[in-house]
Parts: structure tokens; C-alpha cells; sequence
């Protein structure tokens, strides 16, 4: 069967002071399917991510991972593919697209262009997926591509890289027979290319069972057998535990774990001892201590005997970790990937229409407004103060969901070492700025007119200027609230409240802050949007209500901008522009911190 790759564990997990996992220890080789069982709760899924990489240590975990007694490396995750329960796949990308931007980011940048097509390609085609290459992976909104072909998928999505490990955790959950017997042959076909696959599983058919090389079966943290799958039932019997009707062999071996032997008979010597109390725990108290006198001892000893890595792991552990591409390529395969997942927001006839339908509203609302008295001067200031509120709202929104949303795909990728952070975030940022601009100026090309605004290049310029720095500034302030919390609710609730709170504060519904509340205003980047905007509408030599008796007067005069200074420097582009600056740093580094502690 070849030489064995032994993968070693000796670790202890803490969580509110309970060990999770205890004394695993095994053996599997290149050509082997090595199956992890156990009931729920018995640390097979936590065993699986620890070993394979994807679960950070943290203070949660003690003990060491090893490769033939070689340490874990981070240049070992090229050499590891992941399938994680739930398909963490793009739904808006088509099982093509899904591929080969995967092989763009993730095979060697000295592979051509159509090299790394042809690597997706044969993977589509290996994985029969030919059928579905051109349909939409799709999720929960999206409809798309059956549950067995969304599996086979992602298990493409980890192979493009012939990894010489490859972990599944639970891959036949939710499917049905037919699925999940092809796909444990597609598993099989990958093991006889020579890869190790280690797959946790919780209660699969007599066929699906039998195609299994080795099994580990965990009880309570601990194992209590390690070897041939084919054998499991017959090492059990041994023991005295036979079945006494006829079962599943992973019921059986469930029912073990679990200490339930009420259709399995058990030596007679251990029924005798057995306290009815703890019928249960003493069962597993028993296998866990048979495993540790009879396999326990031979199967290290066979593993160090027989332990020879393959070539590409043991290069892997000897090389440092390192970039498969450069960042600008990274940077440009991930804006596209992101422009082409996100499109049909950025293009939504529904947003576009919502744009003129405003638009044209306000147009009529505010059709040839003049400012030749007070009231209606009052009425125009209330209009830049509307264009605030409407296009703060809808970038702060449109942004602060991003991340909390698409948290599993990058805490997937970014375990994965796909790609910098910095990449997805810059990419992320820019792509959607390519909207909260476009939306922007398709507005006020409508509304401009219909208003009696000034009307010169130059304003208008400078009106587009004011708004599309407001609407920046709130994308970075909702980019900053949904990585503080990567959750929806949490996201959407921060954004609700720090609105009404800029949004009265704003300058416009109280001007005159009591003094213990001022310090709010200078936060607000609602406040210094707004007076730029009226700056750039109504600074200079300005006359208003000039058929007063008084006649005319300068629009400084007027209450409106009591608080304001129109004659004084823009200073508030800079002030604008040093928050949407330092909004998106601390968003960078807050998701940083967020995505590093995260787990999948």
C-alpha cells in the first residue's frame, strides 16, 4: 500500500475548563481514506480543523501538530485543501467562474493564462461537472446547482492545487444515497492519485462505510479504535460486543461510542461490574481503556516504523511561506471576481430606478426654487440638507452589510492563504465606490437643473464634489461598523443609531447645541458635509429678500447660517477627507483582528 504519512495529534482543547479532545493519535498514507467518526460533541470536527490548520490556537488549544515529528508550518496550507460541512462558494459566480478565479489566485504564478484554464477545466471534467459549468453555484437567494454538484465543487475548489492532504469535514451532509455513494467515488478516485484524504463523518451507509481505508472512531474526546475500516467490527466482537440484530456497522460502532448497547451483547464480566447508574459511561470507560492496552502501543510503533512523508509535504515544510502571485495581480483577479459577484447590485434596475424616481421628486418638489425671501431661502437649505440625509443613508447601508456577509467566504480564503487582506479590502472598497459614484451623479445630472441652483460648471462640479465626499466618507464609516461586529444585526443596529445621531447633530434641525453636547457635531461628518455643501452653493457676493423694505441683504445676514461662516476656507474637505481616510484604516485593521480570530 505504500509507505505511510503519519499525521500525529496529541493535543488537549480547553473550553470553560472541559478537554475536548484527549490522546488522539493515528496513522494514514498516501492512496487512504481515513474516516473520523463519533457521535456529536466528540471533538471530530474540532480534531479535523486543528489538524488541519484552520482552527488558531488562541489560548484554546495545548500540544503540538506534527508531520512525520516535522512542526506545522504556514507554508503547509498549499499543500492542505479544506472542505468545510457547508460550501462556503459565491453564489452569484458560476461553477466556472468559481474555478478558474480559484486557480488564478491559487496555482504558481509561473503557470500561464491558459494553463491554469486548462487546470479548471480538467478539474470540471473530472468531477462531472460539465453539465453545470455554466450555471450559477446559488445559495439561499440564488437559485443554482444541486447539493451534490455544489460538493463536488468545493472539493474542486481544493484540489486545483493537488494538495497531498485533503480534509472534508461531514461532505455527505445532506445528500442523498445516490449523491453521497458518487461522491465517496470521486473521493476514492483522488485517493489512488496518491492523496491522503482524512474525512470526518457522522453515520454513513454499509456501502459508503466499506469504501473507507482506515477509520478513527472518537468517543468523549477520546479514541477508542484505530485501524482498517473492514475491521472495526470484527475487533469490537473480539472484545465480547456483538450485535444482536442486524445493523448498520457505523450504528454499531455509534452505538459504542455512545455507551447505548441495548441491542449489542457485551462480556459477561463487564455486565457483571457494570453500575446501572453509569451503564453507559463505564461502557466507554472500558473501550477507551481497551484501545490504550491493545491498539494504542502497536499502531505508534508502526507508524514511526513505516513514517515516510511525500516529496511535495516534506518541500512544503522546508519552504517559506510566500505568495503564489504578486499583489497587483492578486488585487486585479480579486476586483474582477468582486465586480462580477457583485453586479447585479451595482446594476440593479430597481436602485437605478429609485436614483431618477428621487431625483425627479425632489426636481418637482423643489421645481425653480429661488432664494428671494427668508421662507424660501429656508426651503433651499432644507434641499442640501436632504441630499445629506438621502446619500449618507444609502452608502452608510449599502456598505456596512458588506463584510458581515461575505465573513465565511473570506475567513475560508484567508486560512487558505489565497491572498493578502489588504487585497480583498482595497478591492472591496473600490468596487463599490464605482457605485456609490455612478448613483451619485446620475442623481444630480436630474435634480441640478430642475432646481434654481447656480448655475455654472464650476458649482456644479463642486456640488457633485461635496456630495461624492460625503457619500465616501459614509461608506468607510459603514465598512468601519460592519467589521467592528460581522454580524448583520449588530451591523445594522450601530448604523441605524450613529445616523439619527449625526443626523441631529447635522447643523440643520438644531444649530445651537447645548455646550455639553457640541463635541458631537465635530464627529459628524453629516455637519461638515452639510456646510460644504451650502458653502459651495451660497459663498460670495450673495443678495437676498430684496424686495424688503429694508432691500437687499447678504445671505451671511440670514438665520439660516447663523452658525456658519460662508466667506471662510473649505476646511471641511480636509476634515472629510482625514475621516474617510482614517475610517478605512481603522476598518482594515479592525477586520484584520476580527478575521484572524475567526475560525471555519
Amino acid at each position: 500500500m505504500g509507505s505511510e504519512s503519519p499525521i500525529r495529534k496529541a493535543m488537549g482543547s480547553e473550553r470553560s475548563r472541559r478537554s475536548i479532545l484527549k490522546g488522539i493519535s493515528g496513522s494514514v498514507g498516501p492512496g487512504e481514506i481515513l474516516a473520523l467518526m463519533g457521535p456529536s460533541g466528540s471533538g471530530k470536527t474540532t480534531l479535523l480543523k486543528i489538524l488541519a490548520g484552520r482552527l488558531d490556537a488562541g489560548g484554546d488549544v495545548s500540544g503540538a501538530v506534527t508531520y512525520n515529528d516535522t512542526p506545522y508550518t504556514p507554508a503547509l496550507k498549499r499543500r492542505i485543501g479544506f472542505v468545510t460541512q457547508d460550501d462556503v462558494l459565491f453564489p452569484q459566480l458560476t461553477v466556472e467562474e468559481t474555478l478558474v478565479f480559484a486557480a488564478f489566485l491559487r496555482l504558481p504564478k509561473n503557470m500561464t493564462r491558459q494553463h491554469k484554464y486548462s487546470k479548471a477545466d480538467a478539474i470540471i471534467k473530472q468531477l462531472s461537472l460539465e453539465r453545470c459549468r455554466h450555471t450559477k453555484v446559488g445559495g439561499t437567494f440564488v437559485r443554482g446547482i444541486s447539493g451534490g454538484e455544489r460538493k463536488r465543487t468545493s472539493i474542486g475548489y481544493e484540489i486545483l492545487v493537488d494538495p497531498s492532504l485533503l480534509f472534508l469535514d461531514e461532505p455527505t451532509s445532506g445528500l442523498d444515497s445516490a449523491s453521497a455513494n458518487k461522491l465517496l467515488l470521486v473521493l476514492q478516485s483522488l485517493a489512488k492519485a496518491g492523496r491522503t484524504i482524512i474525512t470526518t463523518i457522522h453515520q454513513p451507509s454499509s456501502r459508503i462505510f466499506y469504501m473507507f481505508d482506515k477509520l478513527l472512531l472518537i468517543s468523549d474526546g477520546y479514541p477508542i479504535y484505530h485501524g482498517k475500516a473492514s475491521d472495526s467490527v470484527w475487533y469490537f466482537s473480539s472484545l465480547g460486543f456483538v450485535p444482536e440484530i442486524a445493523m448498520n456497522p457505523a450504528e454499531f460502532l455509534l452505538d459504542l461510542a455512545t455507551g447505548q448497547v441495548n441491542d449489542i451483547k457485551i462480556p459477561e464480566d463487564l455486565r457483571k461490574s457494570l453500575n446501572p447508574q453509569d451503564f453507559e459511561t463505564e461502557v466507554i470507560k472500558f473501550l477507551q481503556l481497551k484501545y490504550k492496552s491493545d491498539i494504542e502501543t502497536n499502531e505508534r510503533e508502526e507508524s514511526h516504523q513505516n513514517s515516510t512523508i511525500p516529496k511535495q509535504l516534506s518541500l512544503a515544510i522546508l519552504v517559506k511561506k510566500d505568495w503564489t502571485i504578486g499583489w497587483i495581480e492578486q488585487f486585479l483577479i480579486i476586483s474582477k471576481r468582486t465586480f462580477r459577484k457583485r453586479s447585479m447590485d451595482y446594476l440593479d434596475k430597481l436602485r437605478l430606478l429609485q436614483t431618477v424616481g428621487v431625483a425627479v421628486l425632489l426636481g418637482l418638489l423643489w421645481w425653480k426654487s429661488k432664494i428671494g425671501s427668508e421662507a424660501q431661502l429656508r426651503d433651499q437649505v432644507g434641499l442640501m440638507f436632504y441630499l445629506c440625509i438621502f446619500w449618507t443613508s444609502s452608502a452608510l447601508f449599502g456598505a456596512v452589510y458588506v463584510f458581515p456577509f461575505e465573513k465565511a467566504y473570506l475567513v475560508k480564503e484567508k486560512k487558505a492563504d489565497m491572498y493578502k487582506l489588504s487585497v480583498y479590502y482595497v478591492s472591496s472598497t473600490l468596487c463599490d465606490m464605482l457605485a456609490h459614484i455612478f448613483y451619485p451623479t446620475i442623481f444630480l445630472l436630474i435634480l441640478y437643473f430642475m432646481v434654481d441652483l447656480r448655475r455654472t460648471a464650476a458649482h456644479f462640479f463642486l456640488t457633485l464634489f461635496a456630495i461624492l465626499l460625503i457619500v465616501v466618507t459614509s461608506q468607510g464609516t459603514g465598512e468601519l461598523f460592519g467589521v467592528a461586529t460581522l454580524n448583520v444585526k449588530r451591523a445594522g443596529f450601530m448604523a441605524s443609531l450613529v445616523l439619527m445621531l449625526f443626523l441631529l447633530t447635522g447643523g440643520y434641525y438644531v444649530q445651537h447645541l447645548p455646550r455639553f453636547m457640541r463635541w458631537m457635531k465635530h464627529i459628524s461628518f453629516m455637519h461638515h458635509g452639510f456646510r460644504l455643501l451650502l458653502k459651495v452653493q451660497y459663498s460670495g457676493n450673495l443678495l437676498y429678500d430684496c424686495q424688503s423694505k429694508g432691500g437687499c441683504r447678504s445671505l451671511q445676514s440670514s438665520p439660516s447660517f447663523d452658525t456658519i461662516n460662508l466667506y471662510s476656507q473649505w476646511n471641511e474637505i480636509w476634515i472629510l477627507a482625514a475621516m474617510t481616510l482614517i475610517y478605512r484604516l481603522l476598518a482594515y485593521f479592525c477586520l484584520r483582528w476580527r478575521i484572524n480570530a475567526s475560525s471555519i
